[in-house]
């Protein structure tokens, strides 16, 4: 292992588009539509709920598009707090991200992974934890040999996962003759609320950011990650819309529902008969394996990026890069660790609550940095600028404070626990730093400016 030596630029475009897409689409697509139906109370206003959390996530994504290309380094919303707030902030947003957010998003990809699995080849249940460990450690390993090896496991899982979705949007929409507009969800006595009807979406289509933790390994950043982004979120969007209105098409509002996350299986049966439901089945195996693979490549670059900085404890392990393959092994290693004991002993769909609650906090301050950069680098030419400046950028900070407040409303004591985890992380900081003699909070963007 070698610290000094440098992450190898390898991702291009298609890669880089296929982790917006492969990280953002893995089972919210199949499991939340009856939901949003529900939450919204009938199938125009989940339509709707659905096109909002798209808009929200592009603002969000042509916004940090331009926050990206202005700080083009590995680690994303990590580096981006840094550089714009100080390290304080940055370490905060690296220590959710690194012991919270990303093993417990993986550790529940896994773990769905592996119950779909088992239930797909009608094995033994209790082998499901183990199949989704079994799925996360190979992952860990392909991507380990290079971010090439794992942008071609995230090029042929996109693929994969793109074909069932198109086989229902097209059959749905030609053979399906319900009603897509107006139908009601079937319940009577549930409470409609439009607001938790668009986080279920947001929920849905997190994960866009992701690309951002790899942007000091792609062969032209400023070029690129822009182009990923918005072209990742505008393929997810329309594939979302698409296939809701496939499988109203397919099934009442109302069996969507009570169905839940089986109703998309359930369309597929319809469609094209037991071999369908199978193959949704595969199909949802598929997307869940292409966004565990996205999140195995992009989420260890945050602990890399601490560790570079030293705010880890043994920061100059996880730090070290294979002279071999020119990946962060160690850093790797540690989120696959994180990951696999959450898998064992907890619920990490609870832990993944919270974390997404603190991470749109973080969120808040990335939209709001487009500001401020404009604002220190007046005279510097940009390579990309959000269009629509200011109402894009306003719009995307307007979304993300409503995500924290509805969550905050909703579930008071989760999103105390999420803030309480993330403070704990002040002391460890300032424990790290007690030999430096600084507080950490001076900003590393000035420091470049001279």
């Amino acid at each position: 292992m070698n610290t000094e030596a440098s992450l190898k630029k390898d991702i291009g475009l298609s890669v880089a588009m296929s982790i917006v897409i492969g990280t953002v689409i893995g089972s919210g697509i199949f499991m939340k539509p009856g939901k949003v139906i529900e939450y919204a109370g009938g199938s125009s206003m989940a339509l709707l709920a659905w096109l909002l959390g798209g808009l929200i996530t592009l603002a969000g994504g042509l916004t940090i598009a331009e926050v990206a290309t202005q700080i083009p380094k590995t680690g994303g919303l990590y580096v981006y707090m840094e550089e714009v707030y100080g390290k304080v902030w940055g370490y905060l947003s690296g220590w959710v991200q690194t012991v919270i957010y990303g093993p417990a998003i993986i550790g529940g990809l896994g773990l769905y992974f592996g119950s779909l699995i088992t239930n797909l080849f009608e094995w033994n249940e209790k082998a499901g934890p183990w199949i989704g460990i079994i799925t996360v450690v190979f992952l860990a390993v392909i991507n380990s040999f290079g971010t090439k090896y794992g942008g071609i496991v995230q090029n042929v899982a996109t693929a994969g996962k793109l074909l069932p979705i198109v086989l229902i949007i097209v059959f749905g929409i030609w053979k399906g003759n319900e009603q897509v507009l107006s139908a009601g969800s079937g319940l009577t006595g549930g409470e409609i609320s439009m607001g938790a009807a668009i986080l279920a979406t947001l929920w849905a289509y997190d994960g866009w950011l992701m690309v951002g933790f790899v942007a000091g390994e792609m062969k032209n950043p400023a070029k690129i990650l822009p182009k990923a982004i918005i072209g990742g979120i505008l393929i997810v969007t329309a594939a979302y819309l698409l296939v809701n209105i496939a499988m109203l098409h397919v099934l009442p509002a109302s069996t969507i529902v009570s169905l839940g996350e089986n109703s998309a299986g359930k369309a597929a049966t319809l469609l094209f008969g037991q071999v369908g439901g199978k193959l949704i089945a595969i199909g949802i195996a598929v997307s869940i394996f292409g966004c565990l693979n996205g999140k195995i490549l992009t989420f260890p670059r945050v602990t890399y990026a601490m560790a570079q900085r030293k705010q880890l404890p043994a920061s100059h392990f996880l730090a070290s890069v294979s002279e071999k393959f020119g990946t962060p092994i160690p850093a790797t290693g540690l989120q696959v660790v994180f990951a696999v004991i959450l898998m064992l002993l907890s619920n990490p769909d609870y832990l993944s609550a919270m974390a997404i609650f603190a991470i749109y906090i973080f969120y808040i301050f990335a939209f709001f940095a487009v500001f401020l950069l404009r604002k220190r680098n007046k005279k510097k030419e940009r390579s990309y600028s959000v269009p629509l400046y200011p109402l894009v950028p306003a719009f995307a900070i307007i979304g993300a404070g409503y995500i924290v407040i509805a969550t905050i409303i909703d579930n008071p004591r989760d999103s105390l626990t999420a803030i309480g985890v993330t403070l704990i992380g002040l002391p460890l900081y300032w424990y790290l730093n007690r030999s430096k003699g600084k507080d950490g909070t001076e900003e590393s963007l000035h420091k470049q400016a001279k």
